[in-house]
């Protein structure tokens, strides 16, 4: 929603906003946009009445103001709609979706555009370290999306990406999460089989090599023309990459070096493969887009080290909040340090995290850490406690002060301090930072 705004504003609308809490970095990009934002839901802040009401899914039916919206005349439209209305129907839109990785892939694509010359119009779901901004409406042809699965409003409970009508399609992994509003996979492939029926016949869908559950998504049917990328062999975009060494991608019998870029994981091995095939698909050519992930200076939160006041530890802030995606950031740290130890601290804030759907395949994930623990506030709709206890190499704490003097205890002769939450603020790393 602050990136729709951000957009808005730029397009020449006057931009107000509200919400239930403002901080960093989202704040500070609407402030320098010049987008007026005030903190709760008040009608005082519909006064007086605005053209049109922009409504996030966060608002639901019996919200006070939402019924006063519902009462009253004025216009109003979820997000993604009004950003297909006013802005995606004139673009070429590249979109990425999946589970994991639509972040990164979506912003190494954006950077990709912009070193080749262009300027591209983006819209992301973390702020790109080198533009600080997460979004933009730059100019045609090119609008590079991070599109979502989640619904869309509380009038429209399609996914958010049946909006956007991708002339590019990238689709990274597809597994089961938002059990909110999800009841199983299947549904979530229903979603995205809507999807696949908007993306032109001349258009192109790159698709994970060997993700059983996207090909299910395929078979149902798709018109558009497929290609893969992957570490397999018979993968149309080849990925080759080992822990720090350079990327290297194969396509169509030629060879491409990214050089100056070491991807930290083999996670983001993939993501740039993919961003590289679909800015390929754009016209950019192949090497002139993997030069440009050189200069890729990745996304806040994304692996983001962070500062420490000892040399000897180190602080990785990560957006991690599904097991599979905790178990890859666990795995880049370990490639990246793999002599020290590895503190790994999980915040189960995700809707699917406290409702407890991934627990067993979390105690999983975090046996590749050296020591783990789960900070959990009231919200959690499972004992965690009685589940730490379960799988020993798990701590639970409920007060960052524990926290700290626990890690502390760990760090005696240095470590690897991750970070592993999707709760926006980073509490649990801001407070570490100024401490460690």
């Amino acid at each position: 929603m602050a990136g729709i705004a951000r957009i808005a504003s730029e397009c020449g609308h006057r931009v107000t906003g509200s919400d239930a809490a403002l901080y960093p970095p989202m704040s500070t990009q609407l402030e320098q946009a010049g987008v007026e934002c005030r903190v709760g839901y008040e009608w005082s802040h519909l006064e007086p009445p605005p053209d049109c009401v922009v409504v996030g899914n966060v608002m639901s039916r019996g919200h006070a103001i939402v019924e006063q919206l519902l009462n009253s005349s004025i216009p109003y439209v979820s997000g993604p709609q009004w950003l297909r209305d006013h802005l995606l129907r004139e673009r070429w839109v590249l979109a990425v979706a999946g589970t994991h990785g639509k972040t990164t892939t979506s912003a190494m694509l954006a950077h990709i555009l912009i070193e080749a010359g262009g300027s591209p119009g983006y819209l992301i779901g973390g702020v790109a370290a080198r533009t600080q901004k997460s979004a933009q409406a730059g100019q045609p042809p090119h609008f590079v999306i991070e599109a979502d699965e989640y619904d869309t409003a509380f009038f429209d409970k399609r996914s958010k990406f049946v909006h956007y009508c991708p002339r590019t399609l990238v689709l990274t992994n597809l597994e089961y999460d938002h059990a909110d509003i999800f009841d199983d996979l299947e549904a979530i492939q229903r979603q995205f089989h809507h999807l696949l029926r908007t993306v032109p016949s001349e258009g192109r869908i790159l698709c994970r090599a060997g993700d059983p559950n996207l090909q299910k998504v395929l078979d149902m049917g798709c018109w558009t023309p497929v290609e893969t990328f992957g570490f397999e062999e018979d993968s149309d975009w080849c990925c080759q990459w080992q822990a720090g060494q350079e990327l290297m991608i194969q396509y169509d019998g030629a060879a491409y070096v990214a050089q100056g870029h070491q991807p930290l994981g083999m996670h983001n091995a993939l993501n740039a493969t993919a961003a590289v095939a679909a800015a390929a698909h754009a016209g950019i050519p192949v090497q002139t887009a993997a030069d440009a992930l050189a200069s890729f200076e990745g996304v806040l939160r994304r692996l983001t080290q962070r500062p420490t006041r000892n040399g000897g530890v180190y602080l990785y802030d990560d957006f991690a909040h599904h097991p599979t995606e905790i178990r890859a950031s666990i795995e880049a740290v370990r490639e990246r340090h793999p002599d020290q130890p590895i503190l790994a601290v999980v915040e189960p804030a995700s809707n699917s995290m406290r409702l407890g759907v991934h627990r067993d395949s979390l105690a999983e994930a975090l046996k590749e850490a050296d020591r783990n623990w789960l900070h959990v506030s009231q919200e959690m709709q499972w004992d965690a406690a009685e589940w730490g206890q379960a799988h020993g190499q798990v701590s639970v704490t409920t007060d960052l002060a524990t926290l700290e003097a626990q890690i502390r205890e760990q760090l005696a002769s240095g470590g690897v301090v991750l970070v592993m939450s999707n709760r926006a603020g980073s509490d649990i790393c801001q407070h570490l930072e100024s401490r460690l």
